[in-house]
């Protein structure tokens, strides 16, 4: 695992060696073990290396036999073994046993077209010297990241923000959309960020730049192809493909471990490690004082089935103090709260070994969400009671209803279906995944941010996933349009940080991309059987999880975020949130902040996400940016602080 930078220009002058290595440094927790350079002209490549295969000869970057293609690469290649000796035989000679040499072997064979051979999770750039091509890629789920900036001029790349930031020419003015984006969903959905000058490479997508001239390919996207066999067949198959994708990301020259929640997802991976390992697997997980909240029991359970090495921790350090380092982790808003309980197993973990496997991804590939019950259930809801009763009656009677302490319960996820059922139908299951509906940005923004916004809103990057479903049913159009967006830049986005904040590996089995295309290909009812959701995995899995295990329901790996704002993170708030602070930037209407803060202080409503989203918005303007106020009828404009 690595954080991987570079420059391209058009200039004659070579790439500034300086600038290259302040770009590099910023990423030093993504590879704490070497460090490389490659610069040919106007062209530099930075490497940071987190030495995870052939730990001595694996240097970046690596280049191929006469020394005219070099590659920076984060992330591994699974299947580099059968690659490799598939290109031994045609003539290609390795020097080091690493799986990041095949990159550059696989691309004189193949051209641009090797990404389409790996199976594993990358991001890399890798320079052409004879056709000065360069060349960006990101692995087909977006598993690891790849940020970029493209003017006349120059393209400029990274692993992580900070690290196109750290280039003086990188305009850095505030993208409104995608802030309206991230305080609806918690996150900036790709290609976006919040800078209006840098973008995502989407996953299952390269980039090539040649020449000052650049071009975006979609390389892989989820097929079409409707699965016809039987369920004991359907779930025999992917039996198989779930132990070759575990067995082949258990490969490391550095002990492996798993994180383990006691839900089916991560149990699974647990189950099958087991087998593979001719050793106790280590496994770890963390846990809340809040018995709704604590999941260690589950996880216990599982540890004690395969006999691990298991390790816990509560949670119980000052949330306060880890707050503002954790949300700048991600240079852009971010509001997903689990990052606390994942940056915390992460850290647990990093003590003992320096690979872990999660359980990421099952939920979208297998419908295992309350969302698409709530989906489904919403039929019969819109067909039998009036629009009125719906959009404006039963959410101002909800609204009268205080929350309830514990996680979930019925009030809680009656409040939350109504809230969601008010929501437009064209979003589908998506509308439970929004924070601050449109309605309420509206009293939420100052003025001039609803002008310039001008309508704009967050729902526009989910509806048009659903648009590219037409031949698919309704449960996998709403996957698809989760593994889109939700998978790729909340969920990955949130293991990938928060685990290289401590300098871990983390690698997900469920979403090896042959898994993927099985799962969304099957028929609906094989994962979403009347309220059992995950139907095929716990058939699967029936001969070796423990009942328990099968038969729990969705949880999530939540934090008691709502409690914390009411006390630990109370103070945090206050500073944050406080009227002069909001006023002094003119995005947000500080009296309707307030007036969220006081009811949900006072216990009258949960506002956690949208206090969180906003509270994570000001950590992260008062680190990156200089307050602006908003120019009266134009895009807002905010900029950094330049030395």
């Amino acid at each position: 695992m690595c954080g991987i930078c570079g420059i391209a220009t058009v200039a004659s002058e070579p790439v500034n060696e300086q600038l290259l290595q302040a770009m590099n440094n910023t990423m030093v927790h993504r590879g704490p073990d070497d460090v490389g350079y490659y610069r040919s002209g106007s062209v530099g490549l930075g490497v940071r290396r987190l030495s995870i295969i052939d730990l001595n000869t694996g240097h970046q970057p690596i280049a191929n036999e006469d020394g005219t293609i070099h590659v920076a690469y984060n992330g591994e290649i699974y299947n580099f073994a059968q690659l490799r000796a598939n290109l031994e035989q045609k003539g290609h000679v390795f020097r080091t046993r690493t799986d990041t040499e095949v990159i550059v072997h696989a691309y004189e064979q193949y051209g641009a077209s090797c990404v389409e051979h790996f199976n594993g999770m990358f991001a890399f750039a890798l320079w052409d010297e004879r056709k000065q091509r360069l060349l960006l890629a990101r692995d087909r789920l977006g598993i690891k990241p790849l940020f970029y900036h493209v003017s006349p001029s120059m393209l400029v790349f990274a692993s992580e923000l900070k690290a196109i930031l750290a280039h003086p020419d990188v305009p850095r003015d505030i993208n409104l959309l995608a802030l309206d984006q991230f305080l609806a969903l918690e996150y900036i959905p790709a290609p976006a960020t919040i800078f209006q000058q840098i973008h995502k490479l989407q996953p299952g997508n390269r980039l090539i730049w040649e020449q000052g001239r650049v071009r975006v390919e979609q390389y892989w996207d989820i097929p079409v192809a409707p699965v016809t066999l039987s369920e004991e067949e359907c779930a025999e198959k992917l039996g198989e493909l779930l132990e070759d994708a575990v067995r082949l990301r258990m490969i490391a020259d550095v002990p492996v471990g798993a994180f383990l929640s006691g839900g089916i997802d991560s149990s699974t991976i647990v189950a099958l490690m087991s087998e593979f390992s001719d050793m106790p697997v280590r496994t770890f997980s963390v846990g809340f004082d809040d018995a709704s909240y604590n999941e260690l029991p589950y996880a216990r359970m599982v540890s004690r089935q395969f006999q691990t090495f298991h390790h816990e921790e509560l949670i119980n350090p000052n949330i306060s103090d880890i707050a503002t380092n954790l949300v700048q982790h991600f240079d852009e808003p971010f509001g997903d709260c689990s990052i606390f309980s994942t940056y915390l197993v992460s850290a647990a973990a990093r003590r003992s070994v320096k690979v872990v496997l999660s359980g990421d991804g099952g939920d979208e590939i297998f419908a295992g969400y309350d969302t698409y019950l709530a989906q489904r259930l919403a039929t019969y809801y819109e067909r039998w009671l009036p629009a009125a009763l719906r959009k404006r009656a039963l959410p101002r009677l909800m609204q009268m209803i205080p929350p309830q302490p514990q996680k979930k319960g019925l009030v809680n996820k009656a409040k939350r279906f109504v809230e969601g059922g008010a929501l437009s139908p064209a979003l589908q299951h998506t509308r439970w995944m929004i924070f601050i509906p449109t309605v309420e940005k509206r009293q939420l923004y100052h003025p001039d941010v609803r002008h310039a916004l001008n309508g704009a809103g967050a729902e526009a990057s989910l509806k048009r996933f659903f648009g590219q479903n037409s031949g698919r049913d309704a449960l996998a159009q709403q996957q698809y349009a989760d593994i889109k967006t939700y998978l790729a830049d909340d969920i990955l986005a949130k293991v990938d940080r928060m685990s290289m904040a401590v300098s871990l590996e983390a690698r997900v089995p469920l979403l090896d991309h042959r898994i993927v295309e099985l799962a969304l290909n099957l028929p609906p009812e094989m994962k979403l059987k009347g309220i059992e959701t995950k139907a095929i995995l716990r058939r699967t899995m029936a001969q070796k999880l423990p009942q328990e295990i099968l038969e729990r329901p969705k949880e999530g790996f939540s934090v008691p975020l709502k409690h914390w704002l009411g006390n630990e993170l109370r103070p945090l708030m206050g500073d944050l949130l406080a009227p002069d602070s909001l006023r002094a930037h003119s995005y947000f209407n500080p009296d309707c902040v307030s007036r969220w803060v006081d009811e949900h202080v006072s216990g009258r409503a949960n506002h956690s996400h949208r206090l969180w989203a906003l509270m994570v918005f000001e950590i992260w303007r008062r680190h990156a940016l200089q307050p602006s106020p908003v120019a009266t009828g134009s895009v807002p404009e905010v900029r950094s602080k330049r030395d």
